[in-house]
């Protein structure tokens, strides 16, 4: 398996995150995120996951569906502190091989720093809206 990388920012980790869900790397990706229990992951239109066993799990059957994926990251917004970094990020995804465009997916990522350097410990991806103009651009009219 190799040494583990140290992730010397938290962009630095995002890359590598991103570099793994293009190549498929199973280690790469798990590198990224923190060693402890209390990670979160949660894929678009997904349940949340928690835990080293299940991150692992759930990444691994994605990428046994030999998809191979083109990842273009948009409107990037970073909030960071000495110990934490938040990315909010638009993922532009392609299959490669597929001819129709996938809607964006909105994911935040969130970055610890740690004794090996920084490790991702949420990634939370959902679709993003529609295009403006459609019924939900409406808010609703709730009052908390």
């Amino acid at each position: 398996m190799g040494s583990v990388p140290i992730f010397p920012t938290p962009q630095d980790a995002e890359n590598a995150f991103y570099e793994s869900l293009e190549r498929g790397d199973l280690n790469l990706m798990m590198a990224v995120w923190a060693e402890d229990e209390d990670i979160l992951c949660v894929h678009p239109a997904g349940s949340r996951i928690a835990g080293q066993e299940q991150v692992r799990d759930s990444w691994r059957k994605i990428f046994a569906s030999g998809q191979r994926l083109r990842i273009q990251i948009a409107q990037q917004v970073t909030l960071s502190g000495m110990m934490f970094a938040v990315h909010s990020v638009h993922e532009v995804i392609t299959v490669v091989g597929e001819r129709r465009a996938r809607p964006p997916v909105v994911a935040t990522n969130v970055y610890m720093r740690t004794a090996t350097g920084w490790r991702m410990i949420v990634h939370h991806a959902s679709p993003a809206p529609g295009p403006a103009g459609e019924p939900q651009d409406e808010p609703p009219k709730i009052l908390h």
